[in-house]
């Protein structure tokens, strides 16, 4: 395992995907206005499309281009990814919206 800045970078660079593909997918669903459930449907799975290909990109570029470590590139991913998925868990306890009936 490598420890030291390049190890940090590409943390970094995979975290950084990761939170730039959230945000393309975020800005594809909801940067539309108010629209049909079709339309918002489609539009989700798109951002969704699109989160994967910047991801993806994102993940390539560091590993294979810039010849950053591969395994704290993805260990930075899988770091951004759960950290997603926890805060999600602390918005849902926070809501006064009910989700799930």
């Amino acid at each position: 395992m490598t420890i030291g800045p390049r190890a940090a970078l590409a943390a970094l660079a995979g975290g950084g995907a990761l939170a730039l593909g959230s945000l393309v997918a975020a800005w594809g669903a909801f940067g539309g206005g108010v629209s049909g459930g079709g339309v918002a449907l489609a539009r989700l799975l798109l951002g969704t499309l699109a989160k994967w290909v910047v991801v993806a990109l994102g993940l390539f570029l560091a590993i294979a281009v810039w010849k950053l470590p591969a395994v704290p590139v993805l260990a930075g991913a899988a770091m951004a990814a759960a950290a997603f998925l926890v805060s999600m868990r602390f918005v849902a306890r926070r809501s006064t919206t009910r989700t799930n009936a």
